[in-house]
């Protein structure tokens, strides 16, 4: 170049990405968002893993397995005994034993009902991470006596909801009525389990508290 000639700036333009550019970077990026969900189901994966297949040898579970387990339903038509309605995703985040049956509520109901709260009771310090509710699928008033005693220190939590939108959510075993058994739902929102009729408090405890202990590192006492 001569000492007098002007310096001069040449702009090369970048090379457009190509259609195998578009679909590595597609593909990277679903890849990305594929971990970050694995890693935030991992701890509820591990411990069901724990659960049903890392068990001491001879180990049997008295409630039955739901498999696979069943979300409640997004659309779940709940209302508290007052008429207002309630967003099935308000009972995440807790584990749930549910009684279901109508608001008259015979001498079986209130024995299941007193179970449950017994149970709640027997879980020691792990109760505080595990709530009692109530599906009641009718709009039979309440026996004021009833009514009373769902409160307290430890409530239960009274929901009406049509029959047939239960129904299609948990379902009893075979040869039995629906309101005859005890449901577990997990923090998930996932029904996985339920005791037979009448059970025997002592092994529904056992269960319970395998459960608590498998989802204890994930799953801290309170919503």
């Amino acid at each position: 170049m001569k000492p007098d000639e002007p310096l001069s700036l040449t702009v090369h333009s970048m090379p457009a990405p190509g259609p195998q550019d578009v679909r590595r970077r597609t593909l990277s990026g679903r890849l990305k968002m594929l971990l970050v969900l694995l890693a935030c189901a991992a701890p509820v994966l591990a411990s069901y893993f724990t659960y049903y297949v890392i068990r001491p040898e001879g180990r049997t579970n008295y409630g039955t397995l739901v498999q696979p387990t069943r979300t409640i339903p997004p659309g779940l038509a709940l209302r508290t005994l007052e008429g207002q309605a309630v967003d099935p995703k308000s009972l995440r985040n807790q584990w749930l034993l549910v009684v279901v049956g109508g608001g008259g509520c015979d001498a079986a109901c209130v024995q299941r009902l007193y179970t449950q709260k017994q149970l709640r009771q027997m879980l020691g310090k792990e109760r505080e991470r595990l709530d009692k509710v109530w599906l009641i699928t009718d709009d039979a008033p309440l026996a004021p006596e009833l009514r009373a005693s769902l409160g307290g220190l430890e409530p239960v939590q009274a929901l009406r909801v049509p029959l047939a939108e239960v129904s299609a959510w948990l379902q009893p075993d075979a040869g039995q009525p629906l309101e005859g058994h005890l449901y577990v739902v997990d923090p998930m929102g996932e029904w996985m389990m339920r005791f037979p009729p009448q059970p025997e408090p002592a092994k529904v405890k056992r269960d319970l508290e395998r459960l608590l202990r498998a989802s204890s590192f994930w799953d801290p006492a309170g919503r």
